[in-house]
């Protein structure tokens, strides 16, 4: 469940800067020219800083609505490991033989 949060925060973050960038621009001119400069550095320290945000996405999730952000997320992490672990489990490693834990 980690992994799912941290991908949707991510995605969320890059979605969020790039909509704000559209948003301050002047022109779709302006935007694609501004873009062409900067993205390489620009683009690339916005995307540390949010890889760097959605790995600490559990805490905006508690921060989000005290107590009841903690709740929902003990709730999602004790209903992940319940309900979806096995299915996605079963969904990535179809075929593929469980390790024998007897070899060595």
């Amino acid at each position: 469940m980690y992994a799912l949060g941290y991908i949707i925060t991510f995605v969320w973050f890059e979605i969020t800067t790039l909509v704000g960038e559209v948003a301050e621009s002047e022109g779709v001119g302006d935007f694609v020219a501004g873009q062409a400069t900067e993205f390489i550095l620009r683009f690339a320290s916005d995307s540390i800083v949010n890889m760097v945000k959605a790995f600490i996405w559990p805490i905006y999730a508690i921060y989000f609505n005290w107590p009841y952000g903690a709740i929902a997320l003990g709730v999602g992490f004790m209903g992940f490991s319940a309900f979806l672990k096995k299915p996605i489990e079963r969904w990535l490693f179809d075929g593929v033989d469980a390790p024998d834990s007897t070899e060595e």
